[in-house]
């Protein structure tokens, strides 16, 4: 007698009223025209939502790197050159010189 080799698995069992379609008062609610207008609404405002934070990602993103490239430099530099100036005007005052009057204001 020759077997068959056995195959694994697991049959589950049918659901009730599988056969006859769904007449509830929750069949017929997420079947009505009003809640996949809305539904659609949804998946719309999803979609543009997502879009929308992925542009502004970016755009931050970009602002975020030409702020770093452009504008710390410049600030390095304005306190740099601030610097000289108060520590001119130190000396000039340890030197006896009348004080100058500050270039910016």
């Amino acid at each position: 007698m020759a077997t068959q080799p056995r195959r694994g698995g697991v049959s589950l069992p049918e659901r009730r009223g599988s056969s006859k379609p769904e007449s509830g008062i929750l069949a017929k609610i997420t079947s009505s025209p009003i809640v996949s207008r809305g539904r659609q609404a949804a998946c719309d405002a999803a979609f543009v939502s997502k879009k929308l934070l992925r542009s502004t990602g970016k755009a931050a993103w970009i602002a975020g790197t030409t702020f770093l490239i452009l504008v710390v430099p410049l600030i390095i530099e304005m306190d740099r050159e601030q610097q000289l100036n108060e520590l001119e005007l130190q000396q000039a005052s340890l030197l006896g010189a009348p004080p100058a009057a500050p270039a910016h204001k």
